[in-house]
């Protein structure tokens, strides 16, 4: 027999028993969506978490006040209010991974404007700002070095607090008040929603951080320094130089306790692609379990076939088919079965992570790399559970196969 005609009958023995052949597909049916579904959620997870991290800014690190002890007992972290408008000028000068910084203070207050109010987060920070958190602008400016050092009542307000106050009107140019407190709008940042979990960030006004700390708050010492690095490839080296400056800054002897804490952003995100990296492999190894327990369903089944058509074989035989001939007869039969298997579980993995996405509201990413996987896969499964009961039949003594009732 030649390549051609043994298809032909494979195909013709698998379509005599319909049911039984689909319902011995369904398991890599099953198996192949589920690696597909399971690992576009994953993909999906991790391309969240880095979009939500890019989001915050670029090559971001944060400068807080420390602990403050006393007696034994730690404060935690911000309670050592000890950092000055002075150490992001130190750090932005005299550190050469970094690109730009912005003093940091916050508070919450009522806005007003006319007949409208909403309590809200104030930021203050630097005319840097914008740069280091990658924030556009959707209609207006950004206030400049001179108002910062100027300390002017001026302001950008957030997407959310625009629609609250002003609705559909233009904001720009118009004055609201902040604790009583006349601030003129100058322009409206772009919508970026949560941040981390923590906080709306269109939910808040952004002003100098001179300004805040004077007007509003009556303090001389920033919260935070906001620090963005040359390249995402030095942010390691610019957490380094930080530390090592304000050591000197803030008089710390060596072995002495920081009283500041520098997080790096970077450091963070990988951690978290780590674990939905994590995440995706074992969700993807529980549905390839499901493929090979599809395998097996393949092996029994065609195990069935052989002990059903011994005489069929022991025909064949006898008519001149050759070991090899039964041998790739059913070795065919398994890998058609578990190929289609395949193309059709990818159909059911594919609409299956467009229904979660559409109906569950879950980022899923379906990649090409996950849809080769699972069909190779399946392609190897139909090859490795399929050889047995094959190289069984192929085995069998022509004399006793024409023999069997």
């Amino acid at each position: 027999m030649n390549i051609l005609t043994i298809a032909k009958v494979s195909l013709r023995a698998l379509v005599r028993n319909k049911m039984r052949s689909f319902l011995t597909a369904l398991g890599i049916i099953i198996g192949v969506g589920a690696v597909i579904a399971m690992v576009s959620i994953g993909q999906g997870a991790k391309s969240a978490v880095e979009a939500r991290f890019n989001s915050m800014g670029t090559n971001l690190l944060f400068v807080q006040a420390g602990s403050h002890s006393r007696g034994g007992v730690h404060g935690g972290a911000g309670t050592y209010q000890d950092l000055k408008a002075e150490d992001a000028d130190a750090i932005v000068a005299q550190c050469d991974a970094i690109k730009y910084v912005s003093p940091s203070v916050q508070s919450r207050a009522q806005v007003v404007f006319g007949n409208k109010n909403w309590n809200t987060r104030i930021q203050g920070s630097s005319d840097k700002y914008p740069l280091i958190r990658n924030w556009e602008l959707t209609s207006g400016q950004f206030f400049d070095e001179g108002q910062v050092k100027s300390a002017s009542k001026v302001c950008v307000l957030g997407s959310e607090v625009k629609k609250n106050l002003f609705e559909l009107d233009d904001p720009v140019g118009q004055v609201i008040r902040i604790n009583k407190i006349p601030f003129r709008v100058l322009g409206v940042l772009k919508s970026m929603g949560e941040s981390g979990g923590f906080f709306n960030r269109d939910d808040q006004i952004v002003a100098p951080y001179t300004t805040v700390q004077k007007k509003l708050l009556g303090i001389d010492n920033i919260y935070s320094i906001d620090v963005s690095a040359v390249s995402s490839s030095q942010t390691s080296e610019a957490q380094k130089q930080i530390e090592d400056l304000m050591r000197v800054r803030h008089r710390i002897a060596p072995g002495g306790e920081d009283d500041f804490e520098v997080r790096n952003m970077s450091d963070i995100a990988e951690s978290a692609e780590q674990s939905t990296q994590i995440l995706t492999n074992l969700l993807g190894g529980i549905a390839l379990v499901s493929l090979l327990v599809g395998g097996i369903g393949i092996m029994n089944i065609m195990l069935v076939s052989v002990t059903e058509r011994i005489r069929e074989i022991g025909i064949r035989m006898s008519v001149g088919a050759r070991e090899k001939d039964i041998l790739f007869q059913f070795l065919t039969e398994a890998v058609v079965l578990s190929v289609c298997g395949g193309i059709l579980g990818i159909a059911l993995g594919v609409g299956a992570s467009r229904l979660l996405a559409k109906v569950g509201g879950w980022n899923t990413i379906v990649s090409t790399g996950s849809i080769f996987l699972a069909f190779a896969f399946s392609a190897t499964v139909g090859v490795v559970f399929g050889f047995y009961p094959a190289r069984k039949a192929s085995k069998l003594d022509p004399i006793e196969a024409l023999r069997y009732e």
